[in-house]
């Protein structure tokens, strides 16, 4: 019998928030424990840093523009989609939280449903423990494996403890889901905020309340497994988590930087991961779930996948043709268009923002909360965090980051001629994967380099 598959997803966590890949201890210590039973990826990157377009293309395989999700919106009709392939192998399949997240929902086939006010706005541990243990008791009385997307909406904003959550959730809902079990205060060791948003005391609170709906996440996660080890299931279940984007804050969320996309996955398959195994150097992208999922469940892929599967890998074996990830942008959740592209590699990592025309502004949800005001106030007497929020907001056509030296993306190197042959290199490789997935903005990619070409010969 194929293994059944438990696939379970964080809303807007960063890629270094768990404990095991980094983040402060107490914040995770479920997934901690998830990590030491499997493995761990530590360049596994989101297709697409925003919600429903990174989630449409883990159930595709395909890239946004190859799936219609580019934004907001339903896949295109016609698209293979995993639950469907996986039904028809004999899998029951079901979803808990964020089900109007997968577009048309009808087009996935789930047969088993929860959505986020019978789940306590998905923030409620025990209702996804039970939602789950219901789940998974009526595919053993039927005789049938499963699959299980069970989608945590911590933490997700509005963050546990904040104003912004007195003012969305009225009482009524707030009685629906129970406060972390563990809170981060004031006196709590937590560390920094992350390198790349300003150490100001509005940024650190809006960061402590961050990692206390991560901890309820976490909190959500345990009692999925919870479920899943009591309804003797464990030892046949391949279970995969990670996050859909980075943290809903400026230089994060809806962007193409490293702390963007960088995703916390972790992998346990019984008898085919090792414990306690990490993947630090081969580049994963979340497009390869879909492939991957499809071998372990000895489904044939269907054609025209964008993704590869990573079974070597979790088999601990050398894969090749795994030294770079590719990640794009297309559209806010307010319908906003900022086009971006990017290469990563090993060192650099490379952005292409068709829309920086030194003009346009940029706007998104990152930049709601505490954080960005609290950037803005400080900026009035502060002139080196004034040149930071400008950039945020206008940026550069082309940004280039040595992120060996600068992981956290502060340095723009594009016009250090030192770096030019770093950044011709990415051109190329960039333009190249454009043409290999008839990306629709080639054209203007190709023009915007021969116009360089013709600046640099003038």
């Amino acid at each position: 019998m194929p293994p059944n598959i438990l696939l379970i997803t964080a809303d807007d966590m960063g890629g270094d928030t768990p404990g095991c890949f980094g983040g402060p201890a107490e914040v995770s210590p479920t997934l901690d424990r998830l990590a030491a039973e499997g493995m761990t990826f530590g360049r596994a990157h989101v297709a697409i840093a925003v919600c429903q377009p990174s989630r449409s293309a883990i159930m595709t395989g395909r890239w946004p523009h190859r799936n219609g999700a580019q934004g907001f919106e339903p896949i295109t009709a016609g698209v293979p989609v995993l639950t469907r392939l996986l039904y028809e192998a004999g899998y029951m399949s079901g979803i808990l939280g964020k089900v109007e997240h997968l577009q048309p929902v009808e087009a996935f086939g789930w047969e088993f449903t929860r959505g986020m006010r019978e789940l306590g706005m998905g923030r409620d541990p025990r209702a996804y423990g039970e939602a789950s243990r219901q789940f998974m008791g009526e595919a053993a009385a039927q005789g049938r494996p499963w699959f299980l997307m069970a989608n945590a909406h911590d933490p997700h904003r509005p963050y546990s403890g904040s104003q912004d959550e007195l003012d969305r959730f009225p009482a009524e809902a707030r009685a629906t889901y129970p406060a972390p079990s563990k809170v981060f205060g004031p006196g709590d060791d937590v560390g920094d905020v992350p390198e790349f948003l300003p150490g100001l005391p509005e940024v650190a609170e809006e960061y402590r309340e961050y990692l206390s709906s991560s901890r309820r996440c976490d909190d959500v996660v345990a009692e999925v497994l919870r479920a899943l080890d009591e309804t003797g299931a464990a030892g046949d279940t391949l279970v995969v988590f990670l996050s859909d984007n980075g943290i809903a804050v400026p230089f994060a969320k809806a962007n193409c930087y490293l702390q963007s996309s960088r995703t916390p996955l972790i992998v346990r398959w019984p008898r085919v991961t090792r414990p306690g195994t990490r993947v630090d150097t081969a580049f994963v992208s979340m497009i390869d779930l879909f492939p991957t999922l499809c071998a372990a469940a000895g489904v044939p892929e269907p054609t025209g996948l964008d993704g590869r599967s990573m079974l070597p890998l979790l088999r601990g074996e050398r894969q090749d043709g795994r030294d770079t990830v590719f990640t794009v942008f297309h559209e806010t959740a307010a319908k906003g268009r900022f086009e971006m592209r990017c290469r990563q590699d090993d060192r650099f990592g490379y952005i292409w923002n068709e829309w920086s025309d030194g003009a346009r502004e940029y706007r998104a949800e990152n930049m709601m909360g505490r954080t960005w005001p609290a950037m803005l106030a400080a900026a009035s007497s502060d002139e080196r965090l004034a040149q930071r929020a400008r950039f945020y907001v206008h940026r550069f056509p082309e940004e280039l980051y040595d992120l060996r030296a600068d992981p956290h993306s502060l340095a723009n190197l594009a016009e250090d001629p030192i770096h030019r042959e770093a950044l011709k290199g990415a051109r190329r490789h960039l333009l190249a994967w454009m043409a290999e997935t008839g990306d629709p903005l080639l054209d203007t990619y190709r023009g915007f380099l021969q116009d360089l070409e013709q600046r640099v010969v003038r």
